[in-house]
């Protein structure tokens, strides 16, 4: 195989050109059988073989500097820079990243997971380049649902001011997870289809420039009729008004025109943008046909695209999406909002049931929240479904203008939590601590699919002002659905009554504490087990009481220990000057890596066995007359 020939980039540009479509082949191949077993982003990588290929051949990397702008779409360049032995172990604890990973290698000199980023990134480079007087290429690779996202929209701005060479590889394949909408989206489709596109200007240029004595005169006369036509005919003067070179668009299976097409980019020296077009999916007929659903694919069988089931109850987005569909059925003022995540959350099924009160407005959370914000002045009661890590992008949007304004949109917080496989720059560990401190606002986070149904009903009904109803990935926990209604704002509930230890927990640590308590009571420890289920208001009257006959407060929550429900916790008794022993169980002050949330629990300590531990030795290390009574 000639795939097995290829350990680095060196190795690449030394394989014959009438060679390549066969590589591109079998990388397709190995990419379909590898991630059949373990998962991962299929459909976006399996449409970028030749152009990774393409970019490897033409620029000499790490030198160069290529960056993946969405990191979902680098396995090609990880196999090609070393690490194709890697992939059994891919997106597994301690294994290989699922996004670029400067740890990892020299050749991921940008990491990224979150979309519309890599442009500012290049800029930096290209600027820090100039300043050190040092020659390199830089090229960003940047999917055309990212351009939709604000921060490249500022990036593009910024490069045709700054002037410095750069390369903006666009790759347009239509979608970004779900399908692209949106202005800018329909523009590139008119580029795709213009048979009639091309880069005359320059060429006429320089034509006319070589005529003797009368060239720069003639240059400057045709200058404005230049203009005209390209107005007239050339729909690619968008990128060009920017300052940004327009090459394209090219077929991006075609090493033909790829080649040649980078290789002219490359020769020139000022900020240049090369259109590629290329097909989501490619090679894998399942995954061509339902791109959204093999974006990020669970292990599936190779022959029929079948995922590979682990758990037959409703995963979290869909019980939210369900009950947003069913309460909505009843009131027209309920509107569903996406950011380019109508699948992954779930509002393709409110999408299907009400099409005009759903709105998706690609991949700008920022624009979303604000949007939100307006239709709420209006008497409507929008929700916006974001996983928590995308919502970190619009946080000044959230406290500037939702929360100071006092105004009901409801945030379903996806994702909440860790999330495994995609590791650090999705884990949703941070919602709480960001969202607590912001005036006006409710958050609450459900135990069970059950309680996430009363959350949403709750959150709709019986909250004036901003609330975020955040929930885990994955599934529930099969329960016979209940149908929803209000839970009473700030309450917790108390699922076991016990004396000296408590145990307030908040959404899946609900069940480890169960656990723990179960495990502590063979040691004759009866702890009281609390459903923290309001993060803010809390319960305070519970907290008030607690001290009566309880010697510690332990609590759990699967997030970010500093500044989350433990220290609000410790806030609160801390106000009431009460001398009480709270401690606190939850994530350490660190970027947490991939690896399935099992696994992710057991080394974090966030275990029922650590837990329980972590209780035994507070008890008898610090109270050991407790322990002993």
């Amino acid at each position: 195989m000639l795939l097995d020939q290829i350990q680095s980039p060196a190795e690449l540009k030394k394989l014959p050109r009438h060679q390549l479509p066969q590589l591109a082949q079998e990388i397709r191949q190995f990419l379909i059988e590898k991630l059949s077993v373990t998962g991962g982003h299929l459909a976006p990588n399996l449409g970028v073989v030749e152009l990774t290929l393409a970019l490897h051949i033409l620029f000499d990397s790490p030198k160069d500097k290529i960056i993946w702008d969405v990191g979902h779409q680098s396995y090609i360049h990880k196999i090609v820079t070393g690490r194709k032995d890697q992939f059994d172990t891919l997106r597994q604890y301690k294994g290989l990243s699922g996004f670029p990973k400067r740890s990892e290698s020299e050749h991921d000199v940008w990491e990224t997971g979150h979309s519309s980023t890599s442009l500012s990134a290049a800029l930096g480079m290209a600027v820090a380049r100039d300043l050190k007087k040092e020659k390199y290429d830089v090229v960003a690779v940047i999917g055309d649902g990212a351009l939709t996202g604000g921060m490249a929209l500022e990036a593009l701005n910024h490069i045709g001011h700054e002037k410095r060479k750069i390369i903006v590889v666009l790759n347009d394949n239509e979608m970004s997870i779900s399908r692209n909408v949106g202005a800018l989206h329909h523009y590139l489709g008119r580029l795709r289809t213009d048979k009639h596109y091309t880069r005359a200007k320059d060429e006429l240029e320089w034509l006319l420039k070589r005529v003797p004595a009368i060239g720069e005169t003639l240059a400057k006369t045709a200058e404005r009729l230049k203009d005209t036509l390209k107005y007239l005919v050339l729909d690619g003067i968008w990128f060009e008004e920017l300052g940004l070179t327009y090459l394209g668009p090219v077929n991006g299976h075609s090493f033909d025109e790829l080649l040649t097409t980078l290789q002219q980019a490359k020769r020139l020296d000022k900020p240049t943008l090369v259109h590629v077009v290329t097909v989501k999916g490619k090679g894998y007929a399942p995954a061509e046909k339902d791109s959204v659903k093999y974006h990020g694919i669970s292990p599936y069988k190779i022959e029929s695209g079948e995922v590979l089931k682990t758990s037959a109850a409703p995963s979290y987005s869909s019980v939210m999406a369900k009950t947003l569909v069913q309460l909505a059925a009843n009131d027209p003022s309920i509107v569903a909002v996406t950011a380019a995540m109508a699948g992954g959350t779930g509002l393709d099924l409110f999408a299907e049931k009400y099409p005009e009160r759903f709105f998706d407005v690609g991949i700008a959370e920022q624009h979303a929240t604000t949007f939100c914000g307006g239709l709420a002045t209006q008497g409507f009661k929008p929700v916006f479904a974001v996983y928590s890590t995308f919502l970190q992008r619009a946080y000044d949007q959230v406290i500037h203008d939702i929360c100071r304004q006092n105004l009901h949109v409801v945030f379903m917080v996806d994702r909440a939590g860790l999330v495994g496989a995609d590791g650090d720059t999705h884990q949703g560990v941070f919602d709480i601590a960001f969202l607590r401190v912001i005036p006006n606002m409710t958050v609450m986070m459900p135990r069970d699919e059950n309680q996430l149904r009363h959350m949403v009903y709750t959150a709709l009904y019986h909250c004036d002002g901003p609330v975020a109803v955040r929930y885990p990935r994955g599934n529930g926990l099969g329960l016979e659905p209940e149908e929803p209604r209000a839970i009473p704002i700030g309450q917790w509930e108390v699922l076991r009554k016990g004396k000296r230890v408590a145990l307030l927990a908040v959404g899946p640590m609900v069940e480890v504490a169960l656990k723990t308590a179960d495990l502590l009571r063979q040691h004759g420890i009866e702890p009281t087990v609390i459903d923290a289920r309001f993060l803010k208001p809390m319960d305070e009257e519970r907290l008030a009481a607690l001290p009566k006959d309880h010697h510690l407060v332990v609590t759990l929550e699967e997030a970010t220990r500093l500044g989350g429900f433990g220290s609000a916790v410790l806030e609160w008794y801390a106000d009431q000057k009460w001398d009480v022993q709270v401690e606190i169980i939850g994530l350490p002050d660190r970027f947490i890596e991939h690896g399935s949330t099992a696994q992710l629990r057991k080394e974090v300590r966030l275990t029922p066995e650590d837990c329980a531990l972590r209780v035994q030795q507070l008890l008898f290390q610090q109270r050991p007359d407790v322990w002993r009574a």
